[in-house]
């Protein structure tokens, strides 16, 4: 081939760490960002994403090729075909709006667990989201949904859907097991468009393990025992199925490769997503699992400072009656001191929505001031 053909090494795609009670400039993972009404990539960080761009720069981190890890342009033309009205049944495709900004949205898809509404999908898929609408493929209904637990680590969500019933769910087979060669199908919101999209292929790896590192922080993220494949797997095709020859799901999508002509995708074993999400249903919180939305305050910190200072404050939120303010500086919080933007966070994810605690902080004047407040739900973890 030319020089100019010659593609670049392999990057693999995270999902993003969760950041609890408040909100910091950063980009948002493997689903596709959907802005002011176009589109854009979005490049794996360890915060959330104020806004997103194609012209994001790739993250670093240690990956089988020791390159940048990174998103599959969500842009980029794929082979996949439209899916289907069998390959429809039991998919739902979920549109998120990101920290209380309409003008951001995250793009994915998701499997439909029970009749009554619950819906599996990634983590990343709904991380930051303050609301999310959800559309039944087979039946082209939209439903609001909330998140009922999530488990971040594993990258695995479980969403219900309000005023759901009847719902025919995905046909799962938690009894397969992968092996080099299978005929698979990946199925997917592939660019955010709305359309499910179908995209062939074979199983050319199992047990496979992807480490990547952000570009803001040294922490880094792995995902292990996957199933990866051949199957043309883009943005937005993220918590969507990856069925069998026999059109069962086998695993839920959720990373893909970008900067090569052979593109590979990963997909959770579903026998793995589903036990998670059986844990979720039931309530029970442990191992990586949390349950419901974080508690949050309400804040977004300026990365300028090496203090906790405040950018902006969410309307409606604990922050905004205890009259926190644009250049005010949080120093405490029930007592313990804050003398940094990271030091905030795990404070307040310390706490659950409805707990109280007590906010001091110096204002644009140099004056001390201190607010008791009820934290309330946040953004999705």
């Amino acid at each position: 081939m030319d020089i100019e053909e010659q593609p670049t090494p392999p990057a693999f795609v995270k999902p993003r760490k969760s950041r609890h009670g408040v909100i910091i400039a950063g980009c948002v993972a493997l689903s596709l960002g959907i802005v002011a009404g176009g589109t854009g990539i979005a490049w794996a960080t360890l915060d959330h994403a104020a806004t997103l761009s194609s012209q994001s720069q790739p993250i670093s981190g240690n990956t089988p090729t020791t390159q940048s890890p990174r998103f599959q342009p969500a842009s980029r033309t794929t082979a996949g075909v439209a899916a289907t009205k069998a390959q429809k049944v039991g998919v739902v495709t979920v549109l998120s709006t990101i920290d209380y900004d309409s003008s951001e949205q995250a793009a994915g898809t998701g499997t439909i667990l029970t009749s009554s509404g619950y819906i599996l999908t990634n983590n990343h898929v709904i991380e930051g989201a303050t609301s999310i609408t959800v559309t039944v493929e087979s039946t082209n209904k939209t439903y609001t949904a909330t998140v009922v637990g999530e488990d971040v680590t594993d990258d695995v969500a479980v969403l219900k859907l309000t005023n759901a019933s009847g719902l025919t769910t995905a046909s799962y087979d938690s009894s397969y097991t992968a092996a080099v060669g299978d005929a698979v199908t990946a199925i997917g919101n592939a660019g955010g468009t709305g359309d499910l999209v179908s995209a062939t292929g074979s199983v050319t790896a199992t047990e496979q393990a992807i480490t990547v590192q952000g570009d803001s922080t040294d922490e880094t993220e792995s995902l292990s025992n996957l199933i990866e494949t051949s199957a043309d797997v883009v943005a937005g095709d993220s918590g969507g199925p990856l069925l069998n020859a026999q059109g069962r799901v086998i695993g839920m999508d959720t990373a893909a490769t970008s900067g090569t002509r052979e593109t590979a995708g990963y997909a959770i074993p579903i026998s793995e997503a589903l036990t998670i999400a059986k844990q979720i249903e039931s309530g029970k919180v442990g191992g990586n699992v949390t349950i419901g939305y974080p508690a949050f305050l309400g804040v977004e910190l300026s990365r300028e400072s090496t203090a906790a200072v405040v950018s902006g404050v969410i309307a409606g939120t604990p922050a905004a009656t205890a009259g926190l303010a644009a250049g005010d500086t949080i120093t405490s919080v029930d007592g313990t001191a804050i003398d940094s933007e990271a030091a905030l966070s795990p404070l307040i994810a310390a706490h659950m929505a409805g707990d109280s605690v007590t906010i001091t902080w110096t204002d644009s004047t140099g004056a001390a001031n201190s607010a008791t407040v009820v934290l309330q739900s946040g953004p999705a973890a």
